[in-house]
């Protein structure tokens, strides 16, 4: 009789972890506008406002980061590695830091929360994936010097008309006293700040772990102790010590650890079996499922121009992915591996 050798029969393909991976990270970004939404609407019963959710969302995130970021640099600097960083937390140079923190980690919550309380989620499921890679685009060829080709440029013009079928309405309806638009520029600006970031990251070759722990960093250290003292001083409005603490945990630990924790490393995890390439294509579902979401859950309606809006800017994403094939794999990697604390 043999004796039983150790089985790996139990455990998962890598194949299996991709995919669970990619449906983790699709349910989190979609999950984010979705609950976004509810919560900054005060028409929906929301009592914290989007300065309170951009503080839910940076502590949640900083239990988890910063003393993973304080192991990473106490290892940094028993291999001889010295460097200014950040009270000791951020595992990059205080500049960088600096520089990635302020775009990725903080305007850009803030920005995108506060656009929520004006305008749909469904407005925020074009306009934010949506013209992201327009910005991405635009500032990596201002900055980096990359070529946009004629096919990525016919791309970027449907996701340019998909942005102003979308945009252009609210734009009118503002001559009415509306405020959608003020939401609408708010969500093209949320993604301009997470492009600015993006680029930043491939511009200093950043580790996609170590970026997530410096922005959030940045956004600790910077917003929390202000904006603590600013609400307990009465100088500005917030529920965030005051409101049911059932909400107030719900959102640190969705905000915190599911839209910048989990989805960083599954969409690191989808990264490493599908590839950049076909997980950017995986991605390029949550416009529409975010927007379907709006619609089934929140209530929303969906008028012809955000649908045509919303078809215009899903094929221009595809597009830009198709042009993308020929780029090396690891150049991609690095663009796509600075996106993982979006949502």
């Amino acid at each position: 009789m043999h004796a039983a050798s150790p089985s790996n029969s139990n455990a998962f393909s890598p194949r299996t972890i991709g995919i669970a991976a990619a449906v983790v990270t699709v349910l989190v970004w979609t999950s984010f506008i979705l609950i976004a939404r509810a919560s900054s609407d005060p028409a929906r019963g929301g009592t914290l406002t989007p300065f309170d959710l951009a503080f839910c969302r940076i502590v949640g995130a900083s239990l988890v980061l910063l003393p993973w970021g304080a192991l990473l640099v106490y290892r940094d600097r028993d291999r001889g590695i010295h460097q200014s960083s950040l009270l000791g937390v951020s595992p990059l140079s205080w500049r960088v830091t600096a520089t990635v923190g302020l775009f990725g980690g903080l305007l850009y919550a803030l920005l995108a929360y506060n656009g929520f309380v004006f305008a749909p989620a469904a407005h925020a499921s074009v306009l934010m994936p949506g013209s992201l890679p327009l910005w991405t685009a635009l500032l990596a060829a201002l900055i980096l010097h990359d070529h946009i080709t004629p096919v990525r440029a016919l791309g970027l013009g449907l996701i340019v008309l998909g942005d102003l079928l979308v945009g252009g309405r609210s734009l009118i309806g503002a001559f009415d006293g509306g405020e959608v638009w003020k939401g609408d520029l708010l969500f093209m600006l949320a993604a301009l700040t997470w492009a600015c970031y993006s680029v930043l990251a491939r511009r200093h070759h950043l580790n996609a772990v170590r970026a997530t722990i410096a922005i959030t960093a940045f956004a600790f250290v910077t917003y929390v102790p202000v904006y603590t003292v600013l609400l307990l001083g009465g100088w500005v409005h917030g529920q965030v010590f005051s409101a049911p603490l059932r909400e107030v945990l719900f959102q640190a630990v969705f905000q915190g650890w599911g839209s910048v924790v989990v989805s960083g490393i599954t969409f690191t995890k989808m990264i490493q079996h599908f590839g950049p390439v076909r997980s950017t294509m995986i991605t390029a579902l949550v416009p529409g499922l975010s927007a379907l979401g709006a619609v089934l859950l929140l209530g929303e309606p969906l008028y012809w121009n955000l649908a045509a809006g919303l078809v215009l800017v899903t094929l221009g994403i595809l597009f830009g992915i198709r042009v993308a094939l020929p780029v090396a794999t690891k150049t991609i990697a690095a663009q796509a591996g600075s996106t993982v604390a979006r949502g």
